[in-house]
């Protein structure tokens, strides 16, 4: 089976880097019985931004304003998933370097036996479209 490619709605907030920051937005989220697809943090400058992308994006918005969450967003990302293979990633980066489309960031994980593999990738606002079209992006 060939790679799933969807694209969805991230948003991001930049908290200190400090230990519990990213435990404390996420421990908020599952309070509140916002659910997520993907997740990503990162140190930032002198703090660090995290990657949200939830199932029902207006919830995740209410709740960010009721915590007065400093929130960027939406913004689009990718979503794939596939069959485990070697050169999965390479496959699907060479297709965007072909189109002359550069990577911002790309994140993957294939459990061990698991057979699939998913990841996560965002590629500037302006080559959202192109990407979607290289990728067949449903």
């Amino acid at each position: 089976m060939a790679e799933t490619v969807r694209t969805a709605d991230y948003f991001y907030v930049m908290v200190p880097d400090k230990p519990g920051e990213g435990a404390r937005i996420l421990g908020e989220l599952k309070r509140a019985g916002v659910n997520l697809v993907a997740y990503s943090g990162f140190p930032s400058g002198r703090g660090a931004q995290l990657d949200l992308v939830p199932t029902d994006p207006a919830a995740f918005k209410a709740l960010a304003k009721e915590k007065k969450w400093k929130v960027k967003g939406p913004k689009r990302t990718f979503l794939i998933d596939g069959d485990d293979r070697l050169g999965a990633c390479a496959d699907v980066l060479g297709r965007l370097a072909a189109a002359k489309i550069n990577v911002t960031a790309m994140d993957a994980v294939a459990p061990p036996g698991g057979g699939r593999y998913a990841a996560i990738l965002w590629v500037k606002a302006r080559d959202v479209k192109k990407a979607a079209t290289v990728l067949g992006a449903m």
